[in-house]
């Protein structure tokens, strides 16, 4: 039976005083965003060399302060799987990013797990443990918490701790300790979880191609959405849908009457406080100078015609260096850097710098050149040098 989460202060502090001297600690969230905006922390599992626990971020009164205190200690490696979405949790509540990270799913790319491979998976292939996920999407909001919901909960950070010390030995004994370097750094830059309103125009697709005016007024709304969503602690689409977005800023109603004919918006609405706070916004795009607008979205690169067959060949010499490197294809090339180096020989794309450049660069180029062909032999692929 688990021991029952932490909800008072003073066993908080006594637990993460006994971790701040660890190594490393192992770290998830249990959390719920359906209905909201911001994500509702429910409970905070951790464990270190010695013991585990599950604190209830829920408990009345409960200062979160020496959580967040081990958290940014950076004598403590913090270890996480896919820990993006909890890294954005402590980074709206701490004001920092939890330092030094590092990430299983990450690692085990560098290791020859696959991309993005998911925890279950990687429990069965380095460790040979299958966890019940049967409370996987159960409300951890509920208290009390279920000892079914706090094994499960607490099996993650255990089973976390010799999966790590797996992949960072390999890592290590591999020479690759760097190789992840780069994301990283992008999983712990502030940069990464902020949240500016005047950007959010940005994640609302089909809005390439039509007017400054267009622009300008999408720009706008984006923004009043985003603020109202984070005032009213609600998911943006539940504020207005990016559909709704879309059609405003190309029409740009601006009465009530008008809006009122938007797929989705009510009479109601329309006449309404949110109403008045959409046509502001198409108001403020309106009257916004060209100047202060951002700069659109590029369109995409237009490549050389007839790159179509060497782009297959890199791919294919991608995934044969890969599997004999044991790494992950997409760690070291997306499908665009293909296409951009076969059309560029100096293109400034990752797979052409660094450690990426050792593994596939210089023989993509060589390929590309001439220099390096690819032969069927039987079932298998061959690389063949030539002269």
């Amino acid at each position: 039976m688990p021991a029952p989460p932490i909800t008072d202060n003073g066993r908080l502090a006594e637990f993460c005083a006994r971790l701040s001297r660890a190594e490393y600690v192992t770290v998830d969230t249990e959390f719920m965003r359906e209905n909201t905006f911001w994500p509702v922390l429910c409970l905070v599992q951790l464990a270190g060399p010695d013991g585990s626990a599950a604190i209830d971020a829920l408990a009345p009164d409960l200062d979160l302060a020496p959580l967040y205190e081990l958290l940014a200690d950076p004598q403590v490696l913090k270890v996480f799987h896919a820990g993006r979405q909890d890294l954005e949790i402590f980074y709206h509540r701490m004001g920092q990013v939890p330092h030094p990270v590092f990430d299983t799913q990450l690692a085990a790319m560098v290791c020859g797990f696959g991309d993005q491979v998911s925890y279950e998976n990687l429990l069965a292939k380095t460790i040979g443990v299958s966890v019940d996920k049967a409370s996987r999407f159960t409300d951890w909001s509920r208290r009390p918490l279920s000892d079914r919901q706090l094994e499960y909960a607490l099996a993650d950070v255990i089973h976390l701790r010799p999966v790590y010390e797996k992949l960072a030995g390999r890592m290590k004994q591999t020479g690759r300790d760097h190789w992840l370097d780069e994301e990283m750094a992008v999983l712990t830059a502030p940069e990464t979880y902020r949240i500016d309103p005047e950007e959010a125009w940005r994640r609302i697709k089909g809005r390439r191609g039509k007017g400054t005016r267009f622009l300008a007024i999408l720009v706008e709304l984006a923004a009043w959405r985003e603020r109202e969503a984070q005032r009213r602690d609600l998911p943006r689409n539940r504020v207005l849908r990016d559909e709704a977005i879309l059609e405003i800023a190309s029409h740009a109603p601006r009465k009530p009457e008008t809006l009122a004919h938007v797929r989705g918006i009510s009479h109601k609405l329309a006449e309404g406080s949110l109403g008045r706070g959409i046509l502001q916004a198409v108001e403020d795009g309106i009257a916004r100078p060209a100047h202060s607008l951002p700069a659109p979205p590029e369109p995409p690169e237009r490549l050389p015609p007839g790159l179509g067959p060497l782009t297959d060949l890199l791919r294919v010499l991608l995934k044969l260096n890969c599997e004999k490197q044991n790494v992950a294809a997409r760690l070291v090339a997306s499908g665009n850097d293909l296409e951009r180096i076969a059309a560029d020989d100096a293109a400034d794309v990752a797979a052409l710098k660094g450690w990426r450049r050792e593994i596939f660069g210089e023989q993509a180029l060589a390929l590309k050149h001439g220099k390096l062909a690819l032969a069927a032999d039987g079932k298998k692929i061959r690389i063949i040098p030539l002269d």
